[in-house]
C-alpha cells in the first residue's frame, strides 16, 4: 500500500500544481443531488512526487487537506480512483459519508482490487462505476459492491443502452447519466428511467422569442435601476416594499453568514443603510435566479452556477487587480449575468436591451471579450474541464495567475456560493 501519511505527503504533494472541476450532478427533479470532482494536474512545472504514487492519490490527498467538505456542501461528492489511488492510503483524508469512489473504467477486477473494494465498502465507502458501455464479467464482478452505475449518452447504440439501463434498475443500481448536454437527452433518460444527471444541460439556454420579463422580475429590475442611479434611500424601500415576497426574500438572504453582517438586519431601511448600494445591487442579483413567484428545485443548479461564477470571477479580479474595487464588483456582475439568457429564455443581447449595463459587462457577455470575457471564459473552462481543460493554463499564463492560487479562489467560490443558495430557495 502507498503510504501517504506524515511530512512527505505535506512536502511533496503542496507542490503538486493542480487544478479541480466540479459537474453537477441532478435528481429527476432537477435538484442539486451531489458533484464529480475532476482533479487535473498541471502539465508545467516539477512534480516533485515519488514516481510510485500516482498523481490522482497525491491530488486528491491535497483536495482533502485544503477540505472537500467545501466543496460539495450538503451534497455527494463523486471521486475517481485508479489502480494506484484505490490501493493507498488516501481515504484516511475523505468524509466516507460525503464521498462516492468512482472506479475508472480502466480498472480491472483483478482479486487484489475486489479484496480492496470490499474492504473499503466495509468501512462504509460507496462506489460508482465509471463509464460503462456493455455488460461483462467485469461489471458483474463489481456490481455487488456498486451504488451507483453511470452510463454516457456520448457515441452508444441507443437501444443497447435501454437494455443494459433496464437491466441494471433490476438489480437495485442507481443510474447516472453522464455527459447530458441538451433536454431533450435528459427526457429521453428520464424517459429510460436514470435516477441522476450530469451535465450542462440545465444552462442551456432555450430561447423562446417575444418571451418578456414577470412582474415579480421587472420588479427587481426596477430596484436594481434605482440602486444603481443613486435614489434616494426611502424611494428604494418604498419600491421594496410594493411586493412583501421580495421584502421577505430580502431580508432572509441579507442574514445569510456569506454577506457578512455583523448584526441581525430587522428591517428594510437597516438592510438598505447597512449593505450599501454596492452590496443591495448584489443581493438583487442573486434573487433573480430565486424569484419568489418561481421559485422551484429546478432554478437550484442554476442559481449554484450563477453564485459560483460571479464570485469567482469577483475573486479573479480583485486577485488580479487589487487596487481597484469597482473592478471586482464589474467582475461580479459579469459572473452572475451570464447566465440570464438560460434564467429568462431571452437571447443575450436582446436581454440587455432590458437591462442597462456598461459597454464592457456587455461585450464580456456577448461576446466574451476584453478583461473581464477573459475571466468569463476561464471560469467556463473550469466547469467544462473535460472538453476544455487544454485552454485552462494558456489563460493562466495569460492572466500571470499559478493553478495554486486559482484552487484557492475555486474553493473560496464554492463555499461561498453554497453559503448563498441554503438561504436564497
Amino acid at each position: 500500500m502507498i503510504d501517504l501519511s506524515g511530512t512527505d505527503l505535506s512536502r511533496s504533494v503542496r507542490a503538486r500544481e493542480f487544478y479541480l472541476g466540479r459537474q453537477p450532478i441532478l435528481d429527476r427533479n432537477g435538484v442539486l443531488f451531489g458533484y464529480e470532482l475532476l482533479f487535473r494536474n498541471s502539465p508545467v512545472g516539477p512534480a516533485n512526487i515519488d514516481t510510485e504514487l500516482s498523481a490522482t492519490a497525491a491530488v486528491i490527498a491535497h483536495a482533502s487537506q485544503l477540505g472537500v467538505e467545501k466543496v460539495i456542501g450538503d451534497g455527494l461528492g463523486f471521486v475517481n480512483v485508479d489502480e494506484q489511488a484505490l490501493h493507498s492510503d488516501i481515504f484516511g483524508f475523505l468524509p466516507r459519508e460525503k464521498v462516492v469512489l468512482e472506479i475508472v473504467e480502466t480498472l480491472q477486477a483483478t482479486p487484489k482490487v475486489l479484496a480492496r473494494m470490499a474492504d473499503l465498502a466495509s468501512q462504509g465507502f460507496q462506489f460508482a462505476l465509471d463509464d460503462v458501455r456493455g455488460d461483462s464479467s467485469q461489471l458483474q464482478a463489481m456490481l455487488p459492491m456498486t451504488q451507483f452505475v453511470k452510463l454516457s449518452m456520448r457515441g452508444g447504440d441507443a437501444s443497447a443502452l435501454a437494455s443494459l439501463a433496464t437491466r441494471l434498475k433490476g438489480d437495485g443500481k442507481l443510474l447516472v447519466a453522464e455527459k447530458v448536454e441538451t433536454r431533450e437527452e435528459f427526457g429521453a433518460c428520464l424517459d429510460l428511467g436514470f435516477d441522476y444527471f450530469q451535465g450542462y444541460y440545465f444552462a442551456k439556454p432555450v430561447i423562446m422569442s417575444g418571451k418578456k420579463l414577470s412582474p415579480s422580475q421587472l420588479a427587481l429590475m426596477e430596484l436594481m435601476r434605482l440602486v444603481v442611479s443613486d435614489a434616494d434611500n426611502i424611494d428604494i424601500e418604498r419600491a421594496i416594499k410594493r411586493d412583501a415576497s421580495l421584502a421577505i426574500n430580502l431580508l432572509r438572504l441579507v442574514n445569510t453568514p456569506a454577506v457578512g453582517a455583523r448584526q441581525r438586519i430587522d428591517s428594510l431601511s437597516q438592510a438598505v443603510t447597512i449593505l450599501g448600494r454596492r452590496q443591495l445591487q448584489r443581493w438583487l442579483q442573486i434573487m433573480l435566479y430565486a424569484e419568489p413567484g418561481k421559485r422551484s428545485a429546478t432554478q437550484t443548479p442554476l442559481l449554484m452556477l450563477a453564485a459560483t461564477r460571479g464570485r469567482l470571477l469577483e475573486l479573479l479580479a480583485h486577485k488580479l487587480r487589487p487596487a481597484h474595487r469597482h473592478v471586482a464588483d464589474i467582475a461580479f456582475t459579469v459572473g452572475i449575468m451570464s447566465l440570464m439568457d438560460t434564467l429568462f429564455s431571452i437571447p443575450m443581447s436582446e436581454l440587455l436591451t432590458q437591462i442597462a449595463v456598461s459597454d464592457e459587462v456587455s461585450e464580456a457577455l456577448v461576446y466574451r471579450a476584453g478583461f473581464f470575457g477573459e475571466l468569463l471564459k476561464l471560469a467556463e473552462c473550469i466547469e467544462r474541464i473535460e472538453d476544455m481543460e487544454d485552454a485552462i493554463m494558456p489563460a493562466l499564463r495569460e492572466l500571470e495567475m499559478t493553478t495554486e492560487e486559482l484552487v484557492e479562489l475555486e474553493m473560496s467560490a464554492f463555499e461561498w456560493s453554497d453559503n448563498v443558495v441554503r438561504y436564497a430557495i
